[in-house]
């Protein structure tokens, strides 16, 4: 298998294997990211997230995707955010996403994060067992927050702020 940094003619297969991620933990009603938003996002003028893939070079069929991107600790500075790691089921177990992983963590290195974070759930026992193989910090003091699409439209933001962030374009 071949390990590269993603481009965009992957988008539709990367796309695929977030679907089948999301079929995997069981929600694939979740996915509302599109095509064209991933363009955008990866290769727009302000490209907000990298990924590297797994293809294999007979057929270029992408098997597996490493999606990150920079973020900022107030107490560490630069960090890599792993968002997601895919390996399609047929291949997991073989060895092919600790060599994505390896990508992420030689890009956090190369870039100077000084740490490097992502999430697993609490049931994915095959990650888990991974992430502990190789060491990593399991946090259970740490809970997830986030606000929906529908949420973020409804908060009640202070006018004065919404204004100032309007006006900075």
């Amino acid at each position: 298998m071949l390990i590269r940094r993603g481009r965009e003619a992957d988008l539709p297969q990367v796309l695929a294997l977030i679907q089948e991620l999301a079929e995997y933990e069981k929600a694939p009603h979740e996915v509302t990211n599109t095509l064209a938003d991933m363009q955008r996002d990866g290769f727009g003028p302000d490209p907000i997230f990298r990924f590297f893939v797994a293809e294999q070079p007979a057929d270029g069929t992408i098997v597996g995707i490493a999606l990150y991107y920079t973020a900022y600790s107030t107490w560490k500075g630069r960090m890599l955010y792993l968002e997601d790691l895919v390996v399609t089921e047929a291949l997991r177990g073989t060895g092919l996403g600790r060599r994505l992983f390896d990508a992420v963590v030689a890009e956090a290195r190369h870039t100077g994060a000084h740490r490097m974070k992502w999430q697993v759930l609490e049931w994915n026992e095959p990650a888990i067992g991974f992430y502990k193989k190789i060491g990593a910090n399991l946090d259970p003091e740490w809970h997830n927050g986030n606000l929906n699409s529908e949420q973020l439209q409804a908060y009640s933001c202070d006018p004065a702020i919404e204004q100032l962030v309007r006006s900075a374009g």
